[in-house]
This record gives C-alpha cells, sequence and structure tokens, in this order.
C-alpha cells in the first residue's frame, strides 16, 4: 500500500481547495492565500500542547483527583483527534470500514478495560509511594519526571522489539498495514505500569506524576493518529505521527523511533531515522504470517502463549 496516496481516489481533499497544505501555489514561489485545512494543520498540534498545560496546571491549582482528571482528559483527546481525522486525514484509506470498527471497538474496549484496572491500581500504589508534598519546586520536578518517564517508555517500546517474548505481546500492533490503536490488552498494561511506578520510586510527587501522564496520554494517541500534521524541526525534540509512521514501515531500516513522547532518546540510542519528506512505501509486519490478522482477536490474544512464537523481532 501506497502510503503517499491522500485520498481513495487521488483527489485533493476539498478541505484544501486549491492550496496546498502550507498555503503556497503549485510553483512554490508565493504565496497566494491560507485554506482552512493548512490553518488546521499549522495549529492543532500547538492546540494540543496548551490544553495539556492548561488541564495540568488547573489540577494543580485546584488539586483535582488523578483519578478523575486523568480519564477525562483521556476522553477529550480522543475526541479531538478523532474529529482531526475526518478533517485533516493523513490517508483516507486508512479510515475504518465497517467490518474493522467492530474490530477496533473489541480492541479498544478490551484495552481501555485492562488499562482502567491497571491504572487504578498503579494510581492507588503511585498515591501510596510518591510524595504528596513536594520536595522540591514541582516546575523543576516535572521536567525531570518527563525525562525519566519518557526513558523507561523508550526502553520498555525497544525491549518490545528486541525481546522475543516480550514481541508477541507488541507485535499485535503493527499487524495492521496502517498505524493505529490496535493492541493487545497486556502490552498496554506492562508500559503504562512500569512508567508510573518508575516515576514513584524515583520520589517524583504525585502532581509531577500526574502532569507528566498528561502529556504522554496526549503524545501517544497524537503519534498514533491519522491526520496530516508536520511539525518540521521541531521533531528532533517530540515525536510526531511523521515519526510514528516510519517506526511501522516494513522497510525495517527506517523503522527506529521508539520514542512516542520526546525524540531526544532516539537521537541518543541511534535510532532516529525521520528526515524532511522521508514517508514509508507500506507499513505493518515485515512477516505478516508470525501473527494472526487483526480480525483475528482472540488468536492475537493467545498469541503470546503459542507453542511455536513468531520468529525473533529485531528491529520490526
Amino acid at each position: 500500500m501506497d502510503e503517499c496516496e491522500r485520498s481513495a481516489d487521488g483527489e485533493t481533499d476539498s478541505f484544501d481547495g486549491e492550496i496546498d497544505s502550507v498555503g503556497y501555489s503549485g510553483d512554490g514561489k508565493s504565496a497566494v492565500g491560507i485554506s482552512p485545512a493548512s490553518v488546521l494543520r499549522a495549529t492543532a498540534y500547538p492546540f494540543l500542547l496548551l490544553a495539556v498545560v492548561l488541564v495540568g496546571a488547573s489540577a494543580l491549582v485546584i488539586r483535582w483527583d488523578p483519578a478523575i482528571v486523568s480519564p477525562l482528559f483521556l476522553v477529550g483527546t480522543l475526541t479531538y483527534l478523532a474529529i482531526l481525522e475526518q478533517l485533516i486525514p493523513y490517508d483516507r484509506t486508512w479510515h475504518p470500514g465497517k467490518e474493522e470498527w467492530r474490530w477496533y471497538g473489541i480492541y479498544f474496549l478490551l484495552t481501555m478495560a485492562g488499562s482502567g484496572l491497571a491504572q487504578l491500581l498503579v494510581t492507588a500504589a503511585v498515591g501510596w509511594i510518591s510524595a504528596h508534598e513536594r520536595g522540591h519546586h514541582l516546575w523543576a520536578e516535572i521536567p525531570g519526571a518527563l525525562l525519566a518517564g519518557s526513558l523507561v517508555s523508550y526502553l520498555v517500546h525497544r525491549l518490545g522489539h528486541t525481546s522475543a517474548l516480550l514481541w508477541r505481546l507488541h507485535g499485535v500492533h503493527h499487524v495492521p498495514q496502517k498505524v493505529n490503536g490496535v493492541n493487545h490488552v497486556l502490552d498496554i498494561v506492562l508500559a503504562q505500569s512500569l512508567v508510573q511506578l518508575t516515576l514513584a520510586l524515583a520520589g517524583f510527587s504525585r502532581w509531577a506524576v500526574l502532569v507528566t501522564g498528561l502529556f504522554v496520554v496526549a503524545q501517544g494517541y497524537f503519534v498514533h493518529a491519522n491526520i496530516d500534521v508536520r511539525i518540521g524541526r521541531f521533531n528532533h525534540l517530540l515525536a510526531s505521527p511523521e515519526q510514528h509512521r516510519l517506526h511501522h514501515s516494513t522497510d525495517l531500516s527506517e523503522a527506529g523511533h521508539y520514542g512516542s513522547d520526546l525524540s531526544c532518546w532516539d537521537h541518543l540510542f541511534g535510532s532516529f531515522t525521520w528526515r524532511p519528506g522521508r514517508e514509508p512505501a507500506a507499513v505493518g509486519l515485515h512477516d505478516p504470517s508470525s501473527f494472526p490478522g487483526t480480525g483475528e482477536i482472540l488468536a492475537g490474544f493467545l498469541h503470546p502463549w503459542r507453542r511455536r512464537p513468531g520468529p525473533a523481532p529485531g528491529t520490526d
């Protein structure tokens, strides 16, 4: 499947009008106007980051219970990104069909149920382990929590690609020939739990963990969204859908980008492959026969316990 295709019929998105995504004429010599789509592409991500800041600051000021603010923010983030997928899709052929919606609905419910249960347990543990009162200024503590949590997330994700056992969990996410939210529920539970518990054990306050968690949630769903948003040089600082599409590439030489929030660890550990204009020709598994299809939900859930696991993942 050619990822560069933007619509099923190959025509320009009507939301764009006759102006390209950066508001320039076809010859690139002069700006001829700004389309609604180009404005939305430029503002969609800054607005999401602003929401993280505003919700986080409000939660700190009014001492909002993390068990309440986190799920509400998740719902808001999902709704926002779902609207963007309709207005500025990266590839219209990635929009689910009727049968796919049933599959994704089941995956979503299973993931939310498992994550919700794990979140309750982790939140309780974080509340017990983490300091309720800050030992340092919160605005100095939050960057430290963000870096620590991002590093753990990166390592867990990369281990999911290099460990044969963990790959049987994480590989379910790479089965579709499009980037979406299909996950093995245990893979999600493992990643979320390890990050938050690490932050708690490191001594970060529950408020720093909360704010960091809001950013991680926003980034995690943003990089998987089917939206045509480009962040340019900020790719060297923050993760983006551009990078994560490369992560899902069937070409293993470009399938790096294990970070879903910050890009610094991909730079540090040599897994940063993005460059302007680089897009994968196809996404999915390098060896599709090694996993059940997306529609085989029960088989996918039981795949980690098969007697004959798929081949070693490498960087697939």
